[in-house]
């Protein structure tokens, strides 16, 4: 997405980073990775086909992406310093061709030393927050494999997403989390407290 080309978000524990081609390498090693492909519903990519892609979500209105890096972490080589390692990164969807202003959310650590330590739950509290305001997101929805316990309890228990439907067919949750009443607020009230910064001279 053109919006946040140039744009990072900065909490206590990690960095939001635009996806850029200095991290499409150590991206496409993460998606070799089986597990990784399940939990996110992908097909592997050649590396070529991975730069592409890159490319193309920069240019995509219907996509926001960041790289998360992990503040913890050193940076990871090849990408230049910009405090944390490469740890994930978050999506955005606007595929809902009834409301735009409904996005489907995705969330991946795909660095074992990242996890278990609410790194994914900071990159999607600062996301979220930042969508609100500037990508006017007014209900925020997942998908998720019914066996994946830890995506459900960290959507379901800890952000507030409430379940509307299941599909045996492909065996994953939807949940939702409409923005009103005090969801709104909090994220509003985030959204004005965002570290914003500027990539390219970070």
């Amino acid at each position: 997405m053109k919006l946040n080309v140039n744009t990072t978000i900065e909490g206590q524990k990690v960095i939001l980073v635009p996806y850029r081609k200095e991290h499409v390498a150590r991206y496409h090693e993460w998606m070799q990775d089986p597990a990784l492909q399940e939990a996110t519903a992908s097909e592997p990519l050649s590396l070529e086909e991975e730069y592409d892609m890159q490319r193309k979500w920069a240019e995509d209105d219907d996509k926001c992406t960041f790289v998360l890096l992990d503040k913890s972490r050193a940076d990871t080589p090849g990408t230049g310093s910009h405090g944390g390692g490469m740890a994930g990164d978050v999506n955005l969807f606007f595929n809902d061709h009834d409301d735009h202003t409904v996005a489907e959310a995705e969330v991946m650590v795909a660095e074992a030393a990242s996890r278990r330590r609410g790194v994914a739950l900071e990159a999607l509290q600062l996301f979220m927050a930042y969508a609100v305001k500037f990508l006017r997101v007014t209900k925020f929805r997942v998908k998720i494999g019914e066996n994946n316990a830890a995506s459900l309890a960290l959507f379901g228990n800890k952000l507030g997403f409430v379940e509307v439907s299941r599909s045996t067919v492909f065996k994953e949750v939807t949940l939702e989390l409409p923005v009103e009443g005090a969801v709104r607020q909090q994220l509003q009230d985030r959204a004005e407290q965002l570290q914003l910064g500027v990539y390219d001279s970070a």
